[in-house]
């Protein structure tokens, strides 16, 4: 028979009478050069390391023997190597790697497991020591979202830095690398590229936070319904991002992820594969359905916010003790400037008039958003805000109702909760197209302050264990 074979297990580490135990069994072991009824014992261990082999036949230690299982005719080996000395080397990882060649036993730390360890340990070395958290901020477009979560883990106590932005477009980036500084350091890096173009090899290091406006063109009903798509991930450009945003989960190895999309979101393939994939990485997944307004803004936005965690941080991450950071106003008229009645910014948008009439003979159920300025709260304003599409919210004339308004870019930074200073410098175009795909900003906010609180209960969670006990080493 060749023994020659390599066998490579991927094996959880158990439990029997109270001891840590991997078990093993099959034709591979024999194949892998295991005989029936040998004795084996641990030759040496290093950190995530135990080697085993065939113990002489004097050995008085631990050993650990080669059994067999006879099913159907065919006896089998098996193996249990149950000892204390799995859990001093492997501490924390469930899983370990056992590969075995002409009869020697090497097991190892999974990748993954490892990758576990070293995240968890990492964001809560920093927390303890009052470093900055380092921040993968993909879809980066102006940074408003990160300069929410940024002013959250502050009101937290905690600082953070963009360590790695990956953004599309090159107008957006500059705005943000000129008018958000808090964010950036020397040794952040900035990319404009897009995303499907990554190199995630040479240019993820590993952060502490992934922050992710995963774009949401495929997803939105009227994404779904322009694009004439079945479902999200039909779409040319969007529609498989969610694979990129996992690849950059991969590469730089957060221990907190922060994605926001909208709520139709939630019911995607791409979303269910998002949960799967994390879950296999190691991350508790929470999620949760917010609207601005709840959280001190005028704009009645609705997204999906999901909150990922490490899983050996062993903390939930509560949406219901998110508390408003910002006092919303009472009414629009409170936010808006004093635009004079003959302004070239009231027009007639006749156009709009005219579709409002044939979508509500067409049963499309779309109908235009005018307001007074008295209201509470307004409807969502999107990107292409600024184009005058028919569902957004426009302000009546206060003297002649054929007329109406746009908002102003800071009008609308102001409903949004968004600080003016983001679109310093831009277009009103642009301004309108920052905010329009950004997120409510005081929301991000009290995320942010949520998450700070997360991490600063794990550091006392973990500082009040003790520690491990130092790993036994023995000599060949």
């Amino acid at each position: 028979m060749n023994q020659s074979l390599t066998t490579v297990l991927n094996v959880k580490i158990g439990e029997s009478k109270c001891v840590p135990r991997i078990w093993m069994e099959g034709e591979n072991l024999t194949r892998a050069g295991l005989k029936i009824d040998t004795r084996y014992r641990v030759l040496t261990t290093t950190e995530h390391r135990i080697e085993l082999h065939e113990a002489a036949a004097d050995y008085k230690g631990e050993t650990f023997k080669v059994s067999s299982r006879n099913r159907h005719g065919v006896l089998r080996p098996l193996m249990e190597v149950r000892s204390r000395l799995l859990r001093a080397v492997f501490q924390q990882c469930e899983k370990v790697r056992v590969a075995i060649r002409k009869g020697v036993i090497v097991i190892t730390a999974l990748q993954l497991e490892l990758n576990i360890v070293e995240r968890s340990q990492r964001v809560l070395k920093k927390v303890r020591e009052g470093a900055a958290l380092a921040v993968c901020s993909l879809f980066h477009a102006g940074g408003v979202m990160d300069k929410a979560l940024h002013n959250g883990f502050a009101l937290g106590g905690l600082s953070s830095f963009v360590k790695v932005a990956v953004e599309l477009s090159s107008v957006y980036l500059s705005a943000s690398l000129r008018n958000n500084p808090e964010l950036w350091q020397p040794e952040s890096v900035a990319i404009h590229t897009d995303i499907r173009d990554m190199n995630w090899r040479n240019n993820a290091p590993a952060c502490d936070v992934l922050v992710a406006g995963i774009p949401c063109n495929a997803a939105s009903k009227a994404g779904l319904a322009k694009n004439e798509l079945e479902f999200a991930e039909e779409h040319d450009d969007a529609g498989s991002l969610f694979v990129d945003f996992l690849e950059g989960v991969k590469a730089s190895n957060p221990a907190v992820i922060v994605a926001e999309n909208v709520p139709e979101y939630q019911n995607t393939a791409g979303m269910s594969v998002i949960r799967s994939v994390l879950g296999s990485l190691g991350y508790q997944v929470f999620e949760s359905v917010l609207d601005g307004n709840d959280f001190g803004a005028l704009e009645r936005r609705r997204r999906l916010v999901m909150v990922a965690v490490c899983k050996r941080l062993s903390q939930a991450f509560d949406f219901a003790a998110l508390s408003p950071v910002n006092t919303k106003e009472a009414c629009l008229n409170d936010v808006l400037d004093t635009v004079p009645l003959d302004s070239d910014r009231w027009k007639t948008y006749a156009h709009l008039e005219s579709k409002a009439v044939k979508d509500k003979a067409a049963g499309k159920g779309f109908a235009r958003q005018l307001l007074t300025g008295a209201e509470g709260f307004c409807g969502t304003i999107g990107k292409g805000y600024f184009k005058g599409r028919s569902t957004e919210p426009f302000l009546l004339h206060p003297a002649n109702p054929g007329l109406s308004r746009l908002l102003t870019a800071q009008e609308h930074a102001r409903v949004k909760g968004i600080p003016e200073c983001v679109f310093a410098g831009e277009a009103e175009t642009v301004a309108h197209e920052i905010m329009g795909q950004a997120v409510v900003y005081p929301l991000f906010v009290s995320v942010g302050a949520g998450i700070a609180r997360l991490l600063r209960a794990a550091q006392l969670q973990s500082d009040a264990q003790p520690q491990p006990q130092p790993q036994l080493q023995l000599a060949a």
